[in-house]
């Protein structure tokens, strides 16, 4: 395994996609993830399918939904409803350097696992909450999904087509960006906490709501309204601030043609043998282009007609004009950039033989991330970290007989 957060326990008492995607994170960076899942039916991903994983036996196993956010960590069952349950964490914690966890805003207080409860356990303690709305303001106590902030972060409304285009109106994307996005300032959150505590600053407690995180990457489309006070329209796939910069339709399909600045838009010019467009009063520059959108769009599209899709991505790259085909997903893992990245992995799984992943995307020069393990099965390791709490056989079968593990 990777070492970078050799040492570095972590206690993973989240669900669905965002607390897991950051303590996926930390697995991967070499953190000791301990998962902490309902006895009996573990976390809600499990059951979210099809697809389904199938054993060697050809029964039917986790969903891949969890495994795509659940590598390298390990799978405790525990009810912690229960005395004995908060007692064993409470004993996890005093060797525990980071608590994730994305329950209800006081939902864990009745527990004692709140932070206030946990960090007089273990005072420099980092614990990460994420929920939807975060743990003040008036919306704290509503519970939150990916769908719905995506709609009340605004980011619904700069998505799809134009209302008066056939088929406009708002869409979400087509991943839970939300989510992803708030697991990634999670992980970057703990990671920036815990080297405060290693300097002697002590623990904290880290407030990550999925509406702050989708805002604050609103980016350049939340500066537009701030700078104008006009909220930023839909357009399908062109882009507010440049042109031409979107998809468009060849002969045979579809491809994306994003030129960023000038220079590009003179090579792509000469490239098609209509240089003198280049010097057209309404294409000259950015903002020149943005303006007369329509009528440049009408050269384009008729223009991207003429040639099929692997005929333009070849030009235009000889070129250096940024272009590419929309792939679908099996054209994306057959991709030779792709595969020569080595962006698909196989991790041997207990139950399932050799499952596929996709790899950690960070590249390091002196010390590449490992491949890293399998998702866990539903409490694989249960018996393992009792055992390191020091419970013989019998205590842990009680716990079981009582439904505690």
């Amino acid at each position: 395994m990777s070492n970078f957060l050799s040492g570095v326990r972590v206690l993973d008492l989240s669900r669905i996609l965002a607390g897991p995607w950051a303590t996926q994170n930390l697995a991967d960076l070499g953190a000791d993830v301990i998962k902490i899942e309902r006895p009996g039916t573990g976390d809600d991903t499990r059951q979210m399918g099809p697809p389904f994983m199938r054993g060697s036996d050809g029964e039917l196993g986790d969903a891949a939904y969890f495994m795509c956010c659940n590598r390298g960590k390990k799978s405790l069952t525990l009810d912690f409803t229960q005395k004995e349950g908060q007692a064993l964490l409470h004993e996890l914690v005093e060797t525990t350097d980071i608590v994730v966890e994305n329950y209800k805003v006081g939902g864990l207080d009745k527990y004692n696992l709140d932070y206030g409860s946990l960090s007089k356990i273990k005072p420099d303690l980092i614990y990460c909450s994420v929920t939807g709305f975060g743990h003040f303001g008036p919306y704290s106590k509503r519970a939150g999904y990916d769908y719905l902030i995506q709609a009340m972060s605004g980011l619904m409304s700069i998505t799809g087509e134009a209302d008066e285009v056939v088929g406009g109106g708002p869409q979400k994307v087509g991943l839970a960006v939300s989510d992803l996005f708030s697991g990634m300032y999670a992980t970057v959150a703990i990671l920036a906490a815990l080297r405060h505590r290693d300097h002697g600053g002590g623990g904290q407690h880290i407030d990550i709501s999925l509406l702050d995180c989708q805002v604050g990457t609103l980016a350049n489309q939340a500066l537009n309204y701030l700078a104008t006070g006009i909220p930023p329209k839909r357009l399908g796939t062109s882009h507010p601030n440049i042109a031409p910069y979107q998809a468009y339709r060849a002969k045979d399909g579809y491809l994306v043609v994003a030129i960023g600045n000038d220079a590009q838009f003179l090579r792509f010019c000469k490239a098609v043998n209509q240089i003198e467009v280049a010097s057209d009063p309404r294409f000259i520059s950015i903002r020149d282009r943005v303006k007369n959108r329509g009528d440049l769009e009408k050269w384009m599209c008729a223009l991207m007609l003429s040639r099929d899709v692997e005929n333009w991505v070849t030009l235009l790259a000889d070129a250096q004009v940024p272009c590419g085909p929309i792939n679908n997903l099996e054209q994306v893992f057959d991709d030779p950039h792709v595969r020569a990245r080595g962006m698909q992995i196989e991790l041997l799984h207990e139950k399932y033989g050799h499952v596929p992943n996709v790899r950690n995307p960070m590249i390091f020069s002196g010390k590449p991330l490992d491949a890293g393990i399998a998702p866990p099965l539903l409490g694989q390791h249960t018996n393992m970290i009792l055992h390191d709490l020091g419970l013989d056989e019998a205590a842990i079968k009680e716990l079981r007989l009582n439904n505690v593990v």
